[in-house]
């Protein structure tokens, strides 16, 4: 099972990367959620929803850039299951605590994606 999760961790991250919303549709639970704090410079809370993810994406909000990714840690408990990943891209580094469920389908789904993003700084000492 732990190969699945993290094909389904991988196709999230290539979706986003490819504005793929195929894909990401793919690997997606319905009630998918989105949870940042100081999301892109915003302060506080910010949760975006499946749909609007989507939407984001589509519209280049934000993904399309080419990232690499390194999963860290997968947690299986039976039918639940958490992944910790680092990603970097050009522009920012990113920490993501992803929570899947295999759904009724028999097929790993992100519910919960749960993220730090921060802006890469050029003038790093």
């Amino acid at each position: 099972m732990t190969d699945k999760i993290k094909q389904t961790i991988t196709d999230f991250v290539k979706g986003g990367d490819n504005s793929d919303t195929v894909l990401l549709d793919k690997v997606l639970h319905k009630d998918f959620r989105v949870t940042s704090n100081n999301f892109m410079g915003t302060a506080g809370v910010t949760i975006i929803d499946r749909e609007k993810y989507l939407s984001n994406i589509q519209a280049g909000v934000f993904g399309g850039l080419p990232r690499i990714m390194t999963i860290e840690n997968v947690d299986e408990c039976g039918t639940i299951a958490s992944v910790k990943l680092r990603i970097e891209s050009s522009e920012n580094h990113f920490v993501s605590y992803n929570s899947l469920v295999l759904d009724t389908d028999n097929e790993w789904k992100i519910i919960h994606n749960l993220a730090v993003v921060e802006a890469k700084n050029d003038n790093q000492s």
